[in-house]
């Protein structure tokens, strides 16, 4: 039986990287793709999965979302690790298909009420269409399967503060009200996606057996590739959003802990993901009631990047 899912997204390299990984999966059904500002303004987030979905030859819905933060400013869409056109400058043909009328958050509760208890949102971006569906429609926190989200940190450094992640501040209000939402939270952050490096020789055989989709990938990567590699001791890049998937196909890669989280939402903390442990109480009450997040702390490199190939070239 497959999972039903709907990919929240703002492509984005490695949101390219995972929607072709959810494509490909016999696993998985994408109900549709929604899309919010992040990596790229909105406008071009949804020209990107259009064009994601066309190069993979998948007729799915995209409908676009919110474009600014629930409550802070935007901030700068970071073109220096993604390119201006979201996909490593390499200047893709404008897609042939249209977004539809409906709005992200009206797509996620209509999908959610017509498949109750059945739907996965998988959350590869900032979180302000989630917030805006259950601001529409509460009682879909109830009826969504899972909620599985690439962002956040518990005990790694972030990666536009100290402390935090970029889907994260990009919207921590929204963050914080996914989080605090009465569903199930899978988070999969910069704790496991830092121990998972994708180079060049695992992107070079995907396009050889898959030119389309493979040779967009690797095309685009390059641009991704250098950034990381400029400034770590890598040859390569982190595997983020693509994480996601691999965990809705086989989630024993990973070793989860479990407990609450709140996101800071102002001050030197704006965007983290304060994670608070199972079994631990603290005279301060921010995470009481708060129902406890999944939490991914470990993960096998070598099955995961094995997953990844191997879904891709079949």
């Amino acid at each position: 039986m497959t999972r039903k899912i709907i990919i929240d997204t703002d492509p984005g390299i490695d949101d390219a990287m995972a929607i072709f990984f959810a494509f490909q999966a016999q696993e998985l059904d994408v109900l549709g793709l929604t899309t919010v500002f992040g990596n790229v303004p909105v406008t071009l987030a949804t020209e990107n999965a259009l064009r994601l979905a066309e190069i993979a030859g998948v007729d799915v819905p995209v409908a676009e979302g919110v474009a600014v933060p629930s409550v802070i400013a935007p901030r700068p869409h970071p073109d220096f690790v993604h390119g201006t056109d979201g996909f490593g400058n390499i200047n893709w043909p404008s897609p042939k298909g249209k977004a539809i009328e409906q709005s992200a958050a009206e797509f996620i509760v209509e999908q959610v009420r017509q498949f109750p208890g059945e739907v996965t949102i998988v959350a590869l971006a900032p979180l302000g269409n989630l917030a805006k569906a259950l601001e529409l429609d509460p009682e879909i926190a109830n009826l969504v399967d899972e909620v599985v989200l690439m962002g956040g940190a518990a005990h790694e450094f972030g990666n536009v503060s100290p402390v935090a992640e970029a889907n994260i501040i990009n919207d921590p209000h929204a963050a914080d009200k996914v989080f605090t939402a009465p569903w199930q939270v899978t988070m999969i952050g910069l704790d496991v996606t830092h121990q998972v490096v994708l180079g060049n020789a695992i992107l070079g055989r995907i396009k050889e057996e898959k030119p389309d989709q493979g040779g967009f990938l690797y095309d685009c990567a390059q641009h991704y590739i250098k950034f990381y590699s400029d400034r770590f001791p890598i040859e390569g890049c982190y595997f983020h959003d693509a994480s996601t998937i691999a965990y809705l196909m086989d989630p024993s890669i990973f070793t989860v802990e479990r407990g609450p989280i709140r996101v800071a939402c102002e001050g030197i903390a704006l965007g983290q993901t304060i994670f608070a442990p199972e079994g631990l109480s603290y005279p301060e009450p921010h995470w009481d009631g708060v129902p406890s997040t999944q939490v991914c702390m470990e993960v096998d490199e070598e099955r995961l990047l094995k997953l990844y190939e191997e879904t891709m070239v079949s």
